[in-house]
């Protein structure tokens, strides 16, 4: 058996159980160059603390590595639950995320417990929670300074125990500012706060998750994995990347089905024109 690629350095990916083969999120995630290694100490740090924390970062850039690391950091000893808030149904986006008390037709609602219960423990992961309603997010803060939760239909709360991870691709401060995100909440939010940097202000991450991504899919397309030759290397560094390390992932995919003698060139690397 092939010994899997290990990059120099802290490496976070996802669990067999948790990746997806469809899925636009980043699926690795380096601590290589400086700026991550700050980072990496920064979420260290608030994991055990028990502080609500905002992740702040382009899509594409590990933002939910991130919060899964925090939750396992934390040791707190319930489910890490993550949700988009923007998949939340419209009609019913207040019981699928605090739940529903018996009796009531809510047709295609989750879980009578919704994914704030389904937390308990642990931690809840909002990604993209400017797109969270105005009306959840007070009701959302509620929750978090109460530690109690208000189910569609219950007459009485209901204790929970969640510690909240949020991401965002936005500038939350500006969202305040325009009237579309809860100046409370943002300040709950703002005490944990990790600002995760693109690829492109990583460039010592660059050929490390490019070489775990090679041996992946080598490993996985059972071929002999090849190497980089400088000059890809070069255009690696020098690209942009404005998928982040989603979009690295995608382009080293398949350069081990093209490339000839065991050497990946440039051209084997098909990148846009920045």
């Amino acid at each position: 058996m092939t010994t899997p690629y290990q990059p120099p350095g802290a490496l976070l990916s996802f669990s067999d159980a948790d990746r997806s083969p469809l899925s636009i999120r980043a699926k690795a995630l380096v601590f290589v160059d400086p700026r991550s290694k700050r980072l990496h100490d920064e979420l260290e740090e608030l994991a055990p603390c028990g502080l609500a924390v905002l992740i702040h970062g382009e899509t594409g850039s590990g933002k939910e590595l991130v919060a899964r690391q925090i939750h396992r950091s934390s040791r707190r000893p319930g489910l890490f639950v993550a949700v988009n808030c923007g998949a939340l149904l419209s009609d019913h986006a207040d019981a699928e995320l605090f739940g529903y008390a018996a009796g009531q037709p809510l047709q295609g609602c989750a879980s009578r417990t919704g994914w704030y219960g389904s937390a308990n423990g642990g931690t809840l992961y909002l990604d993209e929670i400017g797109d969270l309603p105005l009306n959840l997010q007070s009701k959302l803060l509620t929750a978090l300074q109460t530690r109690e939760i208000q189910r569609v239909g219950a007459r009485t709360p209901t204790p929970v125990d969640v510690r909240l991870v949020a991401a965002t691709s936005i500038d939350l401060t500006k969202a305040v500012s325009a009237g579309t995100f809860n100046a409370h909440l943002f300040e709950y939010l703002n005490e944990g706060y990790l600002e995760l940097p693109p690829l492109r202000k990583r460039l010592a991450d660059i050929l490390p998750l490019a070489e775990y991504f090679l041996a992946m899919y080598a490993q996985r397309l059972n071929l002999a994995v090849p190497a980089f030759s400088d000059t890809a290397r070069l255009v690696l560094e020098q690209h942009r990347w404005p998928g982040n390390t989603r979009e690295l992932e995608n382009i080293i995919h398949f350069a081990p089905l093209v490339c000839r003698n065991g050497s990946i060139e440039a051209q084997d690397l098909n990148l846009p024109q920045d």
